[in-house]
This record gives structure tokens, sequence and C-alpha cells, in this order.
């Protein structure tokens, strides 16, 4: 059986490389997927734009969100995440560094 994906969306590489790490450590073997923005994310997840030949059949294991992204935020995402049939019973985990 394959091993699903886990989607990482977040824009800061100091965080990717403490997630990767942390996944390392914890011997998490799951393929990560990253993307830096939330229309990336939604785009990844519908096989849109530059994922257009992506079988969306295949969903990510988690989704990993951070909230503060560049051109749609993370509830934004959220949102979208949760009014598809397709991807509305995804695990999302919101992640943030806001107080």
């Amino acid at each position: 059986m394959q091993k699903k994906a886990i989607l990482l969306v977040e824009d800061n590489p100091s965080d990717v490389g403490l997630t990767k790490r942390a996944f390392e450590r914890h011997r998490i073997h799951n393929d990560l997927v990253v993307v830096e923005d939330g229309q990336e994310a939604l785009d990844y997840l519908f096989g849109a734009a530059a994922y257009s030949g992506r079988d969306t059949g295949l969903m990510p294991a988690v989704i990993l969100l951070d909230l503060k992204l560049p051109r749609l935020d993370g509830l934004a995402v959220l949102k979208r995440i949760r009014a598809h049939d397709l991807t509305k019973r995804l695990p999302v985990v919101i992640l943030t560094s806001s107080r």
C-alpha cells in the first residue's frame, strides 16, 4: 500500500525545515508536499494550474495549514476545503504563530 502524502502549507522556510527535521526525528516517512501559499494549496488539492496533471483521487493523509499565508490566507483555504465534497473530510491541522 502506498503511503499518503502530507501537505504542508507554509511560507516560512525555517518552519518548513523545522517540520522536516521533526518528521525525520520521529521516523515519519510519508512524502511531504510543501506549498507556499493558500492558492497553491487549493491548486494542489483540486488539480489546477501547476498541478493540473495530479490525480485528485489521491488526497493527502493530513494538511498542515498555516493561517498567515500570502495570496489567500489559511482560513479562506479551510473554508474552501470544507465546502467541497472531494476535500471536506480531510484532516486539517492549523498552525500559526499568532497570539
